[in-house]
C-alpha cells in the first residue's frame, strides 16, 4: 500500500515509509518504530491507519538498519543519536503537515512511544494529538511546558522497563495542566500491541480495544 520517501532534515536527508487512504488524502500521523527499526510491522501499522483514511508517514529512525535480534535491537536503542533523531522527527512533521495540510498525529511504540512524546514536546504546535503505547528511552528527556498536544498514554500492567516512570509523567502533566489519558490494560506486557510476538505478550483483546481507542482519539483531536 505504501511507498518509501525522503524529506529534509536539518540540512541533510531522512526517509520513511508513506501509507495513503484509497482517497488519497486524510489527516496525517506519524508513526514510529519500536527498538527494532523500521520492518515490516511498524509498515503495516501505517498501512492499517491508511485504511482508516489517515495518512501516515513511519520516519525511518536508523537510516536503513533494522534489528533482528533483541541484543542488536538494545544496541541500536542506545546508540540513537537523539539530536538528530529530534531533527528527523521534526522533518517527518513538517513534511507530513505539507503533505495533509494541517497539523499532524504522532503515535509510536516502546521507544517509538517515547520519541512520540518527545517530539510532540518539541512541535510548536505542529503536534495536534499523541499517543504513547508503553514508551521509554533512558537519553530521553521531555519538554513538558511545550506540550500543546492531548496525550494517550497506553500501558501494560506488568511492564518493569515504562511503568516506574509513570508516576514522574503524570506529576508533569498535572502540575502544568495539560490534557492527558492514561490507561493501563490489566494483564498485560509490554509490547502487547505487536501481533507478531507470540501470546501471551501480544494480547489480541487489549489490542483490539487500544486500536479503537487510538483512531476514536484522533478522530476526536485531529
Amino acid at each position: 500500500m505504501g511507498e518509501l520517501v525522503t524529506f529534509a532534515s536539518n540540512g541533510e536527508t531522512a526517509s520513511g515509509y508513506l501509507a495513503k487512504p484509497a482517497s488519497g488524502a486524510g489527516k496525517g500521523v506519524i508513526v514510529i518504530q519500536e527498538w527494532w527499526g523500521l520492518n515490516a510491522n511498524i509498515k503495516g501499522i501505517a498501512d492499517r491507519f491508511a485504511a482508516e483514511g489517515f495518512v501516515a508517514l513511519a520516519p525511518d529512525m536508523y537510516h536503513g538498519v533494522v534489528a533482528s535480534e533483541p541484543d542488536e535491537a538494545g544496541k541500536l536503542l542506545m546508540a540513537l543519536n537523539i539530536a538528530r533523531a529530534e531533527q528527523d522527527l521534526k522533518g517527518a512533521v513538517a513534511y507530513l503537515k505539507a503533505l495533509t495540510g494541517g497539523p499532524v498525529g504522532t503515535v509510536g511504540f516502546c521507544m517509538g512511544g517515547a520519541l512520540a512524546l518527545f517530539a510532540a514536546c518539541n512541535s510548536n504546535g505542529d503536534v495536534a494529538a499523541c499517543i504513547d503505547f508503553y514508551g521509554g528511552h533512558p537519553m530521553v528527556k521531555y519538554n513538558w511546558d511545550g506540550l500543546t498536544a492531548p496525550l494517550l498514554g497506553i500501558w501494560a500492567e506488568h511492564d518493569g522497563f515504562v511503568n516506574p516512570n509513570i508516576p514522574a509523567y503524570e506529576a508533569a502533566l498535572k502540575e502544568r495542566g495539560k490534557a492527558y489519558e492514561f490507561i493501563t490494560y490489566p494483564g498485560t506486557q509490554h509490547a502487547f500491541f505487536n501481533d507478531e510476538h507470540p501470546e501471551p505478550e501480544y494480547n489480541p483483546a487489549a489490542a483490539k480495544d487500544a486500536w479503537e481507542k487510538s483512531l476514536a482519539f484522533y478522530r476526536r483531536h485531529l
